[in-house]
C-alpha cells in the first residue's frame, strides 16, 4: 500500500515509475516480459522492499506495534511511513501533493493497458480514493487501514494501529525522517545501477 513512496522514488523517469508501480503484481522472472526501463523498474521496487524490511530503522518501528498484528506489522509500517511521507510532502518536492498525485493518476490511466490485470482492477479505487493524497491525514490512514482489515476477514486486526501511531507518533515520524534519507540515496544509486544493466 506504500504507493506514494515507491512512486516518489521513480523520480522522472516514467518507465521506472509504471515498474516500480505494478512491481507487487509481476512474479518471480515475469519482469522479463516488460521493456528494459520497466524491468529497472520492477527490480528497483524489489530491491526498495528488501532494503526497508531489513533495515534496523524499520524493525525499530515494527517493535512499537502491538503484537496483535503478528506478520502485519510491516505492512503497517508500509502506510504509517507513507502517511508521512504525504504530511510532510513540502520537505520532499516542490510539487504540491495535490497535483503531483493528479499526475500521476493521469499519467497512470493513459498506461493502463499494459498493466498486469490486479492493477488494472486497482487503479480505479485509488484515483477515486485519492489514496495518494488521503494518507497525509489520519483519517485517510484510519479508512485504509480499516478496508486492509476487511481484505484480511479480520485476522490482521489493522483497523486498530491507529491507537499505536498515536501512542508513538513523534517516534514513528523520526523514524520515518531518519530512514528515508538513507532509503532515497539507496534508490537513486540502485536505479543508476539497474539502468547501465
Amino acid at each position: 500500500m506504500n504507493f506514494l513512496a515507491h512512486l516518489y522514488l521513480s523520480k522522472e523517469n516514467k518507465n521506472i515509475l509504471i515498474g516500480n508501480f505494478i512491481a507487487d503484481a509481476v512474479k518471480g522472472k515475469d519482469y522479463k516480459n516488460f521493456p528494459k526501463e520497466i524491468q529497472a523498474g520492477i527490480l528497483l521496487h524489489r530491491r526498495i522492499d528488501y532494503f526497508t524490511d531489513t533495515h534496523l530503522i524499520v524493525r525499530q518501528s515494527k517493535r512499537r506495534l502491538n503484537l496483535q498484528y503478528n506478520h502485519y506489522k510491516g505492512v503497517i509500517i508500509d502506510i504509517f511511513y507513507d502517511h508521512f511521507l504525504a504530511k510532510n510532502w513540502h520537505h520532499y518536492s516542490d510539487i504540491p501533493l495535490e497535483i503531483y498525485a493528479e499526475n500521476v493518476y493521469a499519467f497512470l490511466q493513459e498506461n493502463n493497458e499494459i498493466f498486469p490485470e490486479r492493477i488494472q482492477k486497482l487503479l480505479p479505487n485509488m484515483i477515486k480514493y485519492n489514496w495518494l493524497v488521503s494518507n497525509a491525514s489520519i483519517e485517510g490512514i484510519q479508512k485504509i487501514l480499516t478496508g486492509m482489515n476487511k481484505q484480511s476477514k479480520g485476522i490482521s486486526k489493522m483497523d486498530l494501529a491507529t491507537e499505536d501511531l498515536l501512542k508513538h507518533y513523534e517516534e514513528f515520524e523520526l523514524d520515518f525522517t531518519t530512514f528515508f534519507k538513507e532509503l532515497m540515496q539507496f534508490s537513486e544509486d540502485k536505479t543508476k545501477k539497474l539502468l547501465l544493466k
